[in-house]
């Protein structure tokens, strides 16, 4: 691969989680302090996030992979997402803002099954030089963070209650047309799939549930299902939860979770060959357990560290539970359902275990608030530590020990 397009790449990479990174996480503190959103309102906006996962198969599988190059998709999806997001930073009430929302979720899911065939369309050696592109995403999403939090402020306390909060729409709005500008000078990746009839068994990966007849593989489904649950808790309630505690930079201190993930990325090689699979997800699982009680007994002032611990341990959590899970999806998948198999996980797992999980987190956070309109968030988070743990203990007692090869 040349270095010119590994530059073009990596800047694509970098804008696409730029624009995550840069709404997702204080969207919590935006529709409670902005909106004045309910618990269940908040689930709301954020389950668009599952929407967009079950929708987004249909828009690859139906029309990048039959009709149009990628990179075209691409920008056009990004420019449409631009102008929703500006509509989101004109919302003045919740009724408006979730159409909006939920169509920019429509439009950015896809985006990231995209972004991926673009890279390894150009790719001679992806195992080697996907990594090299796609850490640019994960600096994205952190540079983001530290964006909102030191260089505007907007997620501080004063800020915050000033509404300004609206602002991180806007900037991701103007990221998002820029990378959709952008794209259309992308390297071409035309359609690969065009001339083929596509069933809707092979879009959403249907063909690969004949997995489910081992017992383990029926197992791993359930448990990746059910552990999105607590997971939703996370991404629905962190900046709320740093906001109500008053805690400044909150945005900052949430990105902590994205540069954990990639320390302990590099630390998975080693313990998922030392340990095996089955330990390596119990591991991840009682770290969401651990992370949660922290939370639950942390506070903003001398335990302060257990908060931070806290948030740290994503790393764990992410790592050792979903990229150990898609490599053993990976081994238990033949050649011809491989792709199914992934996509089938994805679908069940952000699609269907995390539209579950922003419900209940909606639903418990509405039923934990106090009369001066906070929360008893320690009530709040022992819900997923609990339901963690429950997890682990299904997964323990019914998962048989199954030798897996590491092949990230």
């Amino acid at each position: 691969m040349k270095k010119s397009i590994q530059y073009q790449l990596s800047f694509m990479m970098f804008l696409e989680f730029f624009i995550w990174g840069g709404w997702f996480v204080t969207l919590g503190s935006f529709l409670g302090n902005n909106l004045s959103a309910t618990g269940a309102e908040t689930g709301m906006a954020y389950s668009t996030q599952s929407w967009g996962a079950i929708i987004a198969p249909f828009i690859i599988g139906l029309i990048a992979d039959k009709f149009f190059n990628a990179e075209k998709i691409l920008g056009v999806l990004h420019l449409v997402g631009a102008v929703l997001m500006y509509q989101m930073s004109q919302s003045t009430e919740f009724a408006t803002f979730y159409p909006y929302v939920l169509g920019y979720m429509i439009a950015y899911m896809p985006t990231l099954a995209l972004v991926n065939s673009v890279s390894f369309n150009q790719m001679k050696d992806p195992a080697k030089e996907f990594p090299l592109v796609r850490v640019f995403g994960t600096i994205g999403w952190i540079l983001a963070g530290l964006i909102i939090s030191f260089v505007f402020k907007w997620d501080s306390i004063e800020n915050i209650g000033n509404g300004l909060l609206s602002n991180t729409f806007t900037m991701v709005a103007i990221a998002s047309g820029i990378l959709g500008v952008f794209s259309f000078t992308l390297p071409k990746t035309p359609p690969k799939g065009k001339g083929e009839k596509t069933s809707i068994s092979d879009i959403l990966g249907l063909d690969a549930l004949k997995l489910l007849k081992d017992r383990n593989f029926l197992v791993f489904f359930l448990s990746s299902v059910l552990i999105c649950i607590p997971l939703a808790f996370y991404y629905q309630n962190i900046s709320p939860f740093l906001t109500e505690y008053k805690v400044e930079n909150s945005t900052a201190w949430a990105s902590i979770g994205q540069i954990s993930e990639v320390g302990f990325m590099l630390l998975l090689p080693f313990f998922f060959k030392k340990y095996g699979f089955k330990k390596t997800i119990l591991f991840g699982m009682l770290a969401w357990g651990i992370r949660y009680a922290l939370f639950a007994y942390g506070n903003a002032g001398d335990l302060f560290f257990m908060l931070v611990i806290g948030i740290a341990l994503h790393g764990i959590c992410y790592d050792f539970f979903f990229v150990s899970g898609q490599i053993y999806t990976d081994s238990k998948a033949g050649d011809k359902v491989k792709s199914a198999a992934q996509g089938l996980i994805t679908l069940a797992t952000y699609g269907i275990g995390m539209l579950v999980g922003f419900w209940v987190a909606g639903n418990i956070v509405d039923k934990n608030l106090l009369a001066e309109g906070t929360h008893s968030w320690q009530d709040v988070w022992m819900f997923p530590a609990l339901f963690a743990i429950g997890v682990l203990i299904f997964f323990a007692v019914l998962f048989k020990n199954e030798k897996v090869e590491y092949k990230a």
